[in-house]
């Protein structure tokens, strides 16, 4: 089968991980990484052969890569997607795709207009637990799947996080754009639907920044799924869990572990079978779909989707009203997946 060159826009922490799976991916080739920080990309390239730049368009002229990687801060997504398009080269863009929806929509012109790939990394579609929630959804043995809540807690302001994080302008928000996104995704894949209204109410006590440190979002989809999202990024103990209401028993995703309770009405863990790396099966589905020369929109379609669902977020806690969501095609594409 062919194999592929690739690059990495950033050199950060999400970036090593995508390092490592290049590296040991049989059918690709990293060519460069490119990151402002001089040593840093320095230190990220030497551990895997690739040649060091902190110009990504310079790296892309001489290094010719077929597929980009772009790991940036969310306010250069937009740019640096477009530039890529542009350059000829097929890309795998971190979420959140953009700022937001309007963003996305300028990203997905600019893949079309040069006929490349655009997929979004949305991580939620290659962990075993949810694969299997998403298989016994789409089975019906549960029943009517009536509403879903799904809890993230993480500590959010910690001294760690880079600044840009926690400047809006930079990073299009806080926990609901960041980690909200997730929850979104999660939802709109497992239920293969689109999010349609949303009510919000955040708030902003975080302790440096101007962004979000918690939110509640109230939702309903295209399939008469009700769903709530509980994001809180304060002191609390940290939390993954997901519940899945059925009419005839109903579902727990607890990080990588599932559950199932029916009749009987107890949880019952559900063994999954071992899994192809999250990253890996990520990126397969990156050359399968630039093998097969179509499709090269769909994620991005998809991706605007859950933008415009936090775009919608954003614009009910301001108005204290319920909103619809706008800007989005009518069925994501990658809902049915």
């Amino acid at each position: 089968m062919k194999t592929y060159r690739a690059a990495i826009i950033g050199a950060g922490v999400i970036a090593k991980v995508h390092a490592k799976t290049l590296h040991e991916n049989a059918r690709t080739e990293l060519v460069a990484i490119a990151d402002i920080a001089e040593e840093r990309v320095r230190e990220l390239a030497a551990a895997y052969g690739a040649a060091p730049y902190t110009d990504y368009r310079v790296m892309i002229r001489e290094r010719a890569p077929d597929i980009v990687i772009i790991t940036l801060p969310h306010h250069l997504h937009q740019e640096a997607a477009i530039a890529c398009a542009s350059l000829g080269c097929h890309v795998l863009l971190e979420k959140p795709m953009a700022l937001n929806a309007a963003e996305c929509a300028d990203i997905i012109e600019a893949s079309i207009a040069h006929n490349v790939m655009m997929a979004i990394g949305h991580m939620q579609h290659y962990y075993p637990a949810n694969q299997k929630a998403k298989e016994i959804v789409r089975s019906g043995r549960l029943g009517q799947l009536v509403a879903i809540h799904d809890r993230r807690h993480h500590p959010y302001f910690l001294p760690e996080r880079p600044a840009w994080f926690l400047e809006k302008s930079l990073s299009g928000g806080g926990i609901v754009i960041n980690i909200g996104s997730h929850s979104i995704d999660k939802i709109q894949w497992l239920t293969g639907s689109a999010v349609r209204q949303v009510k919000a109410n955040l708030t902003f006590y975080g302790d440096r920044g101007n962004v979000e440190g918690s939110g509640i979002m109230f939702m309903q989809t295209s399939a008469g799924v009700t769903a709530t999202v509980s994001l809180c990024g304060y002191r609390n103990i940290t939390a993954n869990e997901t519940e899945l209401l059925f009419t005839g028993g109903q579902l727990k995703i607890a990080g990588n572990k599932l559950w199932v309770s029916g009749s009987e009405r107890e949880y019952e863990e559900i063994l999954l079978d071992e899994p192809v790396e999250p990253f890996q099966a990520q990126w397969n589905d990156v050359l399968s779909v630039v093998d097969k020369g179509t499709g090269y929109v769909e994620s991005a379609v998809y991706g605007q989707s859950v933008c415009a669902v936090v775009d919608a977020a954003y614009r009910s806690h301001e108005s204290g009203a319920e909103e619809l969501v706008t800007q989005f095609a009518d069925s994501p594409a990658g809902a049915a997946r």
